[in-house]
């Protein structure tokens, strides 16, 4: 059975850190891409960052330069470094894991950890 398990979500202020984790198990976590997504109320979920199996990152363009994902292969963990947070950071912030093989595409979420950024 896969599950995805975000940790790491509170309330913080603005301008402060916070650190999400994302355990994985049931998948051969090191072949899969993983990413943290975001859905705000009444918005659409979108991608924040995602990290491939080779190391190599994309960020989405308002959180350049302030959050940082890695992964931890050993640990079947996958991570979202914030830092210099904005009221507008706050979301529901999902982990998901993506693997294409033969063809077929497997995706797996997590349930999600609450964020909200207020002073």
């Amino acid at each position: 059975q896969v599950q995805l398990v975000e940790s790491g979500g509170g309330l913080v202020q603005p301008g402060r850190s916070l650190k999400l984790s994302c355990a994985a198990s049931g998948i051969s976590f090191s072949v899969y891409v993983m990413g943290w997504y975001r859905q705000a109320p009444g918005k659409q979920r979108e991608l924040v960052a995602a990290i491939t199996s080779g190391g190599s990152t994309n960020y989405a363009d308002s959180v350049k330069g302030r959050f940082t994902i890695s992964r931890d292969n050993a640990k079947n963990t996958v991570y979202l470094q914030m830092n210099s947070l904005k009221p507008e950071d706050t979301a529901v912030y999902y982990c998901k894991a993506d693997r294409i093989r033969f063809g077929n595409l497997y995706a797996y979420w997590g349930r999600g950890t609450q964020v909200t950024v207020s002073s």
